[in-house]
């Protein structure tokens, strides 16, 4: 069990995990026109990038019920952008604080039993939603809530987490920072490649560092369960095998039984409350799906397909200041030319290749690379950028620091050649007419996503 923040994708038998709790800003946040936040630039989203390139996770985990890696977060693309990413191998439930336990499970009672009790083996538990995740599907964890994830298929489960140290619900300093209530880890430590810099990371359980008479008395509970509590269990690391399966309600499976628990829980709550919570944080969606092709957003026959989610699919990331996007580039196929107006993008590749081209706003090339599966790279804001798929195409997830992304694009039937006037092209480019005219309108009607013109790149 862990706190943060998330955005859970999970794409074919993948997920992919983004994180906005642990943040820091240097000014409090303000309100710009249209109720639009104005934040001032920190020190760590300041971008002095020489050079770009596909990073690999530095640190691995390795835990009874599958492993954990870890990016360097002191990698200078990350420090550039703010974020810290992980990887680690269901079910997910997030765990708000404050909000009711509107779920009630049978479960199996442990310990001594009266002789009443003993023809009675089974209980009712009391929980907060339990929500199914599937092929395609983020989910967002907001700041502060506890989460567990449960991995009850016959498929591997891959999580992918960008935890965000910009956000504003953060106010310490910019080094990534989780906590456990289970299970734990040895200190561990990795060198960033090419940098003679140590990083260090520390995943425990919280409750070792209490006094045990102390954690009994909270919980008033007996000593003995706060021990096994507080058991080292290095060995085991973050992710366990659960020795019998778990069985708890589901919402997609008992959804008409939660609908009137629900309503009349927060009923509840709402009277005992009465500060509005429950229409925020207790209720709100945390998950939408990305894998539908008819639903996509941006759809090429001859290029690809891209979805967004952002706070309008998925309002709760309004606050989290954060989207995603899943994307297909068919074989040679080419994302035009383009920059992102209002915000970082982490992209990370979960199948393919593609030749990678990134240029800075003084001109200069900072990215070329080919960029293959398992590998992450970063793409500042006012960065220009253009990707083009390799011969087995290309598919990837895009990180956002913003929670509604604009993009600029320099190709296409929306791209900002295209709406200059002939006159300024053949006088800027000192080409002629005609030549300023093809650049215009030779891709047609097409505009993110580009057909293959070319063999070579």
């Amino acid at each position: 069990m862990a706190v943060s923040t998330r955005l859970l994708l999970a794409i074919l038998f993948s997920a992919f995990l983004l994180s906005a709790a642990n943040a820091y800003r240097e000014y409090p946040v303000q309100q710009g026109q249209h109720g639009q936040r104005s934040i001032p630039l920190t020190q760590a989203q300041q971008c002095r990038l020489q050079r770009l390139t596909g990073s690999q996770p530095s640190q691995r985990i390795e835990s009874e019920g599958g492993y954990t890696e870890l990016w360097d977060e002191n990698e200078e693309q990350f420090q550039c952008v703010g974020v810290a990413p992980m990887r680690s191998r269901g079910l997910i439930s997030v765990i708000n604080p404050g909000c009711a336990e509107t779920f009630q499970s049978q479960t199996f009672q442990a310990g001594r039993m009266t002789g009443e009790e003993r023809g009675q083996s089974r209980g009712n538990d009391q929980h907060q939603k339990v929500h199914r995740i599937r092929q395609g599907d983020v989910v967002a964890i907001p700041a502060g809530a506890a989460h567990w994830c449960y991995n009850d298929g016959e498929e591997e489960l891959v999580a992918v987490s960008i935890n965000d140290l910009n956000h504003r619900s953060n106010q310490l300093d910019q080094n990534f920072r989780a906590f456990y209530l289970a299970g734990g880890v040895q200190e561990i430590s990795g060198r960033q490649i090419g940098v003679g810099k140590q990083s260090t990371q520390k995943f425990q359980n919280i409750f070792r560092a209490f006094n045990t008479e102390l954690m009994a008395e909270a919980f008033n509970i007996p000593v003995e369960i706060v021990r096994k509590m507080q058991e080292e269990q290095n060995e085991r690391g973050l992710i366990i095998n659960v020795r019998e399966g778990m069985s708890m309600i589901r919402a997609d499976e008992e959804e008409e039984e939660f609908e009137g628990r629900s309503q009349r829980g927060q009923q509840w709550w709402a009277e005992v409350t009465g500060n509005g919570l429950e229409e925020n944080i207790c209720t709100m969606k945390i998950r939408t799906n990305m894998d539908t092709q008819r639903q996509a957003d941006i759809y090429s026959r001859q290029a690809g397909k891209i979805k967004h989610v952002n706070r309008q699919k998925l309002p709760i990331l309004r606050d989290m200041d954060m989207s995603a996007s899943k994307g297909t580039l068919y074989p040679n196929a080419l994302m035009s030319p383009h920059w992102s107006v209002n915000g970082h993008s982490i992209i990370y590749v979960q199948r393919g290749d593609a030749q990678v081209q990134v240029v800075d706003h003084t001109g200069q090339q900072v990215m070329n690379d080919r960029v293959n599966q398992g590998e992450m790279f970063v793409v500042p804001q006012y960065y220009a950028s253009t990707v083009k798929a390799g011969q087995n195409g290309f598919e990837f997830a895009v990180f956002r620091t913003s929670s509604q992304p604009m993009n600029s694009q320099l190709a296409g039937y929306t791209s900002v050649i295209r709406a200059m006037p002939i006159e300024v092209l053949t006088n800027a480019y000192q080409i002629s007419p005609n030549e300023a005219q093809r650049l215009k309108m030779n891709r047609g009607g097409e505009s993110f996503l580009l057909s293959p013109q070319r063999k070579s790149f």
